[in-house]
């Protein structure tokens, strides 16, 4: 069998990147002064009218991706809903805000009462848990675009931090240390590479079939496994915002460990990460096993078990460890040009990812 990529199974995020870098100067010449930061962070930072350039808003767009299909097979959904608030909530955290409204937009052939009710549930459950108002949005039934039972979810969400304790990674400086947080599974990135890998073809039966398969290591189907809903930092975190300590985080999505921290470390700064350093959850093995699928792709696009990442100071990123009782030390801030981040993932020292 040959080895299965994400390439393969029609994500290529080498295209992508590409194509989001020739796009970029034409999305900068709209750019107004009251814009703060520039591409690439977490979410767009705003100057918030009114607060005489105290405040700043932070905005975040993204959806579940194909997660989706497998909550088709699995017949539940309000776990999606969850997935796209807490995912969007993480990226504003990346950047030190705070949610403040979300809105979603759900498209299919044709509208299933049952599918759409478990979707806001599950988001208006998340929303409230974090204190962020679901103000709106949009459902679309679009025939000839979507096939029979198919959907998709959507979502932007606004937060809100003071000017002064934006985190865009600009503090990070050689010495800091690196904090791994603990993620729920594949939270909601790398699903076309997992269903591919499993076998999963689009035979609803068969499908059907191979999520209800209880892995020898497991004590759950993969159902249930794949379907664990993103976890959400902001309760983690929320304490340490404005801490002098913490210098950047990121969120780990598509693109792994590698590309979103790469999003943030600064100019002569190398951040280098050792994998031996926590365990791998098993069903990014099982992933790995089914698919014959490269190591190296494998760090490039799931969170390998990490789902967010801080780094600052050393006496900070200890307290805060010791605080929440979990997370692992991954590495540390090196003073370095070229790669923004360094990843060793085999036995051997030379056996690296660079972003």
């Amino acid at each position: 069998m040959e080895s299965l990529s994400y390439a393969r199974t029609g994500v290529d995020l080498t295209r992508a990147e590409a194509v989001k870098a020739r796009i970029a100067r034409a999305v900068e010449e709209t750019f107004t002064r009251d814009v703060l930061r520039p591409l690439g962070l977490f979410g767009g930072v705003f100057a918030a009218p009114g607060s005489d350039g105290q405040l700043a808003l932070v905005a975040t767009i993204d959806s579940v991706g194909t997660k989706i299909l497998v909550a088709n097979v699995w017949g539940v959904h309000e776990g999606i809903g969850i997935d796209l608030v807490h995912h969007s909530a993480n990226d504003l955290l990346a950047c030190g805000a705070f949610p403040l409204f979300f809105l979603d937009y759900f498209a299919t052939a044709r509208l299933d009462d049952r599918v759409l009710e478990e979707l806001v549930r599950g988001m208006t459950r998340a929303c409230r848990d974090l204190g962020c108002a679901l103000i709106g949005g949009e459902t679309a039934q679009l025939p000839g675009i979507y096939t029979p039972g198919a959907y998709d979810l959507a979502g932007c969400m606004v937060g809100v931090v003071p000017v002064d304790r934006i985190v865009d990674g600009s503090r990070i400086v050689p010495g800091d240390v690196v904090l791994g947080l603990p993620s729920n599974g594949l939270h909601t990135n790398g699903y076309s590479l997992a269903r591919a890998s499993l076998g999963m073809t689009g035979n609803p039966e068969r499908d059907r079939s191979i999520l209800e398969e209880i892995p020898p290591w497991a004590d759950r189907p993969l159902g249930e496994l794949l379907l664990q809903p993103h976890r959400c930092y902001v309760p983690l975190l929320r304490e340490s915002l404005g801490n002098e300590g913490l210098h950047g985080m990121a969120h780990i999505t598509g693109g792994g460990l590698v590309e979103n921290i790469a999003r943030i470390v600064p100019s002569g700064c190398r951040v280098e990460i050792d994998s031996r350093t926590w365990e791998i959850p098993e069903i990014f093995g099982e992933i790995q096993r089914r698919g014959q699928i490269d190591t190296a792709e494998m760090f490039r696009v799931f969170n390998m078990g990490v789902g967010f990442v801080v780094i600052g100071e050393a006496a900070f990123i200890a307290d805060l460890r010791s605080r929440l009782g979990e997370g692992w030390i991954l590495g540390r801030v090196l003073a370095a040009d070229g790669p923004r981040v360094v990843l060793r993932y085999g036995e051997q020292d030379d056996t690296v990812l660079v972003a």
